[in-house]
């Protein structure tokens, strides 16, 4: 009976690790097979992930799956994106009816410990604030007691509210929307005094506003919101293709490679460079990925500052400060691992 024991012991190891191997390749070689990469965003939201009127998206979320699209197949334009509520987005990536979530989605414990979902890293720091209409004349959040709040539904913003709220002893009305869109419309419309969710969407839906001007977003920020990419458990080379072209995008910037002058550096000496265009190094081997993953990702979606400042920074109607966003070395949150 121990006998049997241990053989059927090792037996049920084997198959474990049999079907931890068969989940590991699953995703990059059913992204291969299909040609495409198939990207959950939102409905919409300026800056991180909005389609324009010919339904080009564009965003810093879009922007994570362009890179990991040319990284896996050599063509950041091979994504399908799949709009989803934030109420829908986690069922969308445990289904498996998308390879990777890139949704403005903050990374919580709960979050990141029982959905089945690994968190790949950070592509944005963000803080929950709040927007008032400027004929309110108020200045600070905590002359907020008694105010309807409009608040998109499913979202780490609904808990953050009633933590600041019972900590103010102050009492609010939620008035509570599925969308962001639906939620800016809500404000407008006058069904609430303000409106809460993250400091940058706050500054992406302002410019929905008929009339910008009309609101203000208040100085108060109450939360802790890590932006980043999601993917499924149980399929490590999946997630280690996710973080590293996350940390792709940071260490391009750091090494001072823009989608303009990486064939120019390429050519050149720089150790760290010949590692990250993929002709030292650790190369794609790690990761089933061809040697230049890196390079393209850089030539055809530029570094990390670059898809910052043309879709929230200065180059943008947001036109949005890098503050805690910049590179550690200039003061900021932004830091990859070492390519090599």
């Amino acid at each position: 009976m121990k006998k049997l024991g241990i053989f059927a012991a090792a037996a049920a190891m084997g198959l474990t690790f049999a079907q931890s191997a068969l989940a590991e390749d699953v995703t990059l070689k059913a992204v291969k097979e299909r040609g495409f990469l198939q990207c959950g965003v939102s409905t919409g939201l300026p800056g991180f992930s909005n389609p324009d009127e010919k339904g080009n998206w564009t965003g810093m979320d879009v922007d994570v799956c362009r890179a990991v699209a040319a990284a896996t197949l050599g063509d950041a334009s091979k994504v399908k994106y799949t709009p989803l509520t934030a109420k829908e987005r986690f069922t969308a990536l445990q289904s498996g009816e998308i390879d990777v979530l890139s949704r403005n989605t903050t990374w919580t414990q709960t979050r990141d410990t029982s959905l089945g979902l690994n968190f790949a890293g950070v592509n944005y720091y963000d803080g929950q604030g709040f927007m008032v209409s400027k004929s309110l004349g108020v200045k600070s959040a905590l002359e907020l007691d008694g105010a309807a709040v409009c608040i998109q539904a499913g979202t780490t913003t609904e808990l953050n509210l009633a933590d600041y709220f019972r900590e103010n002893n102050m009492k609010y009305q939620p008035v509570v929307f599925d969308t962001s869109d639906q939620t800016v419309k809500g404000f407008e419309a006058g069904r609430c005094d303000i409106l809460t969710s993250d400091a940058s969407q706050l500054y992406a839906l302002r410019i929905k506003l008929a009339n910008p001007d009309s609101a203000v977003v208040l100085p108060e920020i109450i939360s802790k919101e890590p932006l980043g990419p999601v993917v499924r458990q149980g399929d490590d080379q999946w997630f280690n293709i996710v973080k590293w072209s996350m940390n792709a995008l940071i260490n391009a910037e750091e090494l001072g490679l823009t989608s303009a002058n990486i064939d120019e550096k390429k050519m050149g000496d720089n150790p760290g460079v010949m590692r990250f265009v993929g002709i030292d190094g650790p190369k794609g081997k790690g990761m089933d990925l061809a040697d230049d993953w890196a390079y393209q990702i850089v030539k055809q979606v530029g570094n990390y500052g670059e898809v910052f400042d043309r879709n929230v920074g200065a180059g943008s109607a947001l036109n949005i400060e890098r503050g805690v966003n910049a590179l550690w070395s200039k003061g900021g949150f932004m830091y990859a691992p070492p390519m090599r």
